[in-house]
Parts: structure tokens; sequence; C-alpha cells
């Protein structure tokens, strides 16, 4: 049955002669053994028992000894019965029959019952993901030890082939702008459907699930065109893998196989939606696309999610608000150091939440400009990982308090191309625009040295939150604004 799965990519899941979609091949081994596990066996305590816990059932048998506990499930492949500790009462313990022995597991309750990571409802969902998890573990072992050696995430010619496809269908529609080919993308293009659990129980191990032409277009298929066709502005991006639990059967979009147990069975991006097995979610590239459909905010959005969701080089509340200051700002006496009304600032931040890059800040809404300047300043602080971020911080500050100025600015440079590049470049864009303010100061009275005060603490923070640290490094994060401003022309 194995070797059966394993052939089942054995040619390419894309044909370069195919004018349509052709999904990757789903390889069932794993669901018909997870079909073959044992089921859970309750063992019922004839008598009632007292001081038993109000969140057990009548498969809690009191304090009895391994020996006694092994004597009930009587040698029955899934039994299973709950005891309370000879050696330490209070304590519980699940004990499962499963390959001829009798496994004692301790067991937990905060609401929710757990031997391990995964928690359960119910004692019986949590026998019956255990059980499929020993048995698939047990029979599979090998197999799911080389699951990620032949993957169809990086599948000679997958991604070549699909992308070839994706190029020429974009090419039909020349006409349309970037943003509504993507959009046309994501409603056209077709998307894996998960075969139901009733067809993969009577089909062969290796057998492809059937797809409709209908279906929409998956996170795989998704990436890969943005990547070729859409996305200029390539910039890497690791994906944000969280535990999931997925509801009916589910497929690894890295190794193909299926994804096993009840519940936690495998990871999702929160921002892409790849599903992926969690082993499988380490060898994954740093390749993540997000979906703007999976992006609900503007604000608090990690600043490389957002630039790569949107399709744009910098974040659009940047280049927005910098449009904005520079149309009818930059002679604004206090610029970025007087500060707008709260409320006001919050209005802005919540029309780039809600409408995007159509969030209407002009003066006919918003005529002090200094809510503009506060709703880009908010901006930097909401960030979860600042401008300047916590990897680069400490290189920073040691570059602010060298001494030779030549030396000091080449230091700056160096940790400058350690940046992520979306950062650097809304690092850059910021600094070009804050030159331009420098050089109204006989109008708007901001200097270099004064906006390095305000943007110091704003585009750097350090890694721990320590108040006593932020305070000694105030005057390092002025200078390295200062700097950054003064020398944009050659550090950028």
């Amino acid at each position: 049955m194995a070797a059966s799965s394993n052939s089942s990519l054995s040619g390419s899941s894309v044909s370069s002669d195919a004018e349509e979609y052709q999904p990757p091949i789903w390889k069932s081994y794993l669901y018909q053994l997870q079909q073959e596990a044992p089921r859970p066996k309750r063992i019922i305590c004839p008598r009632e028992v007292e001081n038993r816990p109000k969140y057990y059932g009548r498969e809690f048998h009191g304090i009895i000894s391994r020996e006694q506990a092994d004597e009930l499930l009587g040698g029955v492949e899934g039994a299973y019965i709950l005891r309370e500790s000879q050696r330490q009462p209070g304590c519980y313990t699940l004990a499962l029959r499963f390959g001829n022995q009798t496994l004692n597991y301790r067991l937990f309750h905060d609401g929710k019952h757990f031997v391990g990571e995964k928690r359960f409802e119910s004692i019986h969902d949590l026998v019956t993901d255990g059980l499929i998890t020993l048995y698939i573990e047990t029979k599979a072992a090998e197999y799911i030890s080389k699951m990620t050696t032949n993957p169809i995430y990086e599948h000679i010619g997958y991604a070549t082939l699909l992308r070839e496809k994706v190029s020429r269908r974009l090419s039909r529609s020349k006409n349309e702008s970037r943003k509504t080919n993507v959009t046309n993308e994501e409603h056209t293009s077709v998307e894996k459907t998960e075969p139901g659990v009733q067809g993969l129980h009577t089909a062969a191990a290796d057998r492809a699930p059937r797809t409709s032409e209908a279906t929409q277009i998956s996170s795989l298929v998704r990436r890969a065109a943005l990547t070729h066709s859409d996305n200029h502005f390539n910039y890497e991006k690791t994906h944000n893998f969280k535990v999931h639990t997925f509801r009916g059967p589910h497929w690894c979009e890295y190794c193909a196989n299926f994804m096993w147990g009840l519940i936690a069975q495998g990871v999702r991006c929160s921002d892409c939606g790849l599903n992926v097995h969690k082993q499988c979610s380490k060898h994954v590239p740093n390749d993540c696309q997000p979906d703007l459909k999976r992006i609900k905010k503007v604000y608090c959005c990690d600043l490389t999610t957002l630039v790569k969701a949107h399709n744009t080089q910098r974040p659009m509340v940047v280049d927005i608000c910098i449009r904005e200051i520079e149309a009818r700002g930059l002679k604004s006496e206090g610029l970025y150091r007087v500060s707008g009304f709260t409320e006001h600032i919050e209005d802005v931040k919540m029309a780039f939440d809600r409408d995007g890059e159509k969030a209407d800040i002009s003066a006919n809404i918003y005529p002090d400009i200094n809510i503009i300047t506060g709703a880009l300043k908010l901006y930097f602080r909401d960030l979860p990982i600042p401008v300047i971020t916590y990897d680069t911080y400490s290189k920073f500050i040691e570059a602010a308090k060298i001494s030779n100025a030549d030396e000091r600015l080449e230091a700056v440079h160096e940790v400058l191309m350690l940046l992520p590049p979306a950062h650097y470049e809304t690092l850059r864009y910021l600094m070009i625009h804050l030159k331009k303010v420098t050089m109204n100061e006989k109008d708007n009275l901001m200097n270099a040295e004064n906006l390095g005060i305000v943007f110091g603490p704003t585009l750097m923070r350090p890694p721990e939150d320590s108040t006593l640290t932020t305070l000694h490094d105030m005057r390092y994060q002025k200078l390295i604004v200062q700097i950054l401003i003064e020398n944009e022309d050659v550090l950028f």
C-alpha cells in the first residue's frame, strides 16, 4: 500500500500542454490507515465510585493498580478506563489497550482533557485521536519519516509549468489593470476540493480524488501565480503557521499526504492559507503570498505581510500620508512635533483599516495636517515588528556609540543592509521625506535633530519591554534617525 502511494507522484502534477490546471495527486495511504485504526471501547465501572471527579464518566474506576487495570481491559484492542493512582492519590491515569499491551498515561484536565499538547472536549475524542496516532505512527513510521523527501511543493517542473500557464492566461487579459488581474486569478482559477469521507473510504489507496474544474484556486497555485505574474516587489516572507483543526479530510499541500487525527492535525498559514503538516512546515520556503481576504487590518499588521498582500513596494499608509503631507504641510510649524486630536487620528486609522488605499485623508476631511502626521506616526508605533527591527536594534545602538563620525556612518550602513527588504525600502522612503522636511526648516522649525527626537522611539524599540533600557537608549535612537536623515543620499 505504501509503495503504490509513493508512486502517485512519479509524474508532474501539471502538464505543459494542458490548458487548464490539473490538481496534484493527493496520497491517501495515511487516510486508509486512519480508517483501520482501532476504535475506542469504554469499559464501564459496574459500581458507583465515591469521589469520582465530575468531569469523568462511568469509565472511571477509582483507585486501582496497574495490574487491576490491565485485567479489566481484558486484552481488547482500543479498550480504556480511567483510574486514580495508588501511589499518587489525586493524580489520574488513562489506561489504554494498544498493540497487545496496556499503556498508561498521566491524565490532566483544565476545562479540557489532555495527556500532551492536544486538548479535547471529551475523553472519547482524546482516546480516538490517540488510537489513530498510535496506529499510524506504528504502521507507517518509515513512510512518515520520508514524507518530505519528494514533496509536490518542490516537484520538478511543477512551479515552472504552472507559472507558464498563469502567464498565458494573464496575457489574454493584458488590457486589465493589475488589481483586476489579481481579482480574476483569485476568483476564476481553480482550487483543489478535498475528497469526501465516503468517497475515500471506498477508493484505492493511491487513487487521486476527482476535482471539479469549477473549483477555486488553491493557496499553492495562487502563490505560484502571484510570484511570477503580479508581485513585482518580491520580498521574502516567512509563513505565519498556527496549529489548526481541520473539518473533514485534509491533505498537506507540501507532501500531498493526508493530515491524520481528530484535532490539531496540522498547521495553517494565517496570512496565505497554506495547509501543511507541522513537520512539513519546517521545509516550506519563505515564499508566503498573503491573501487580502485574510488580512483584516492595515494598522497593527506586519509590514512585509501588508506590502505583499497589497502588492506594493511600501505600506500604502506611508505613501498616502507622505504624499498628503508634502502636498500641503511641509511648511507647517512644528511638523511632526505638534500633535493632532487623538480622536481624529483614530478616525484616520479606522479609515485605512476599513477602506485601505481608498481612504480619504484630504484637506476637505482633515484640514489639520497634524492629524495626518499623527496617523503616520501611529502606524509606525503600532507595527508588531518596528521598521528598525528587533534583530537589528542592538547593532544600531552600538553603531551610534562609535565616536569617530566616518566609522559610525560606515557601521550604520552595514546594519542597514541587515534590514528585511520591505523594512529597508520603507525606511529609505521615509528618510527622503524627512530630508525634505528639514529643507523647509525656516518655516517648520524642524531640523534633523528635532525629527530624531520624534522618530527615534517611533521607528526603533528594544526587544525587551524595559522602561529603563528605553530611557537609556533614547539619545542613541535620536542620533540614529538624525544620521539617517542627514546622510540619506549616502546611506541609501
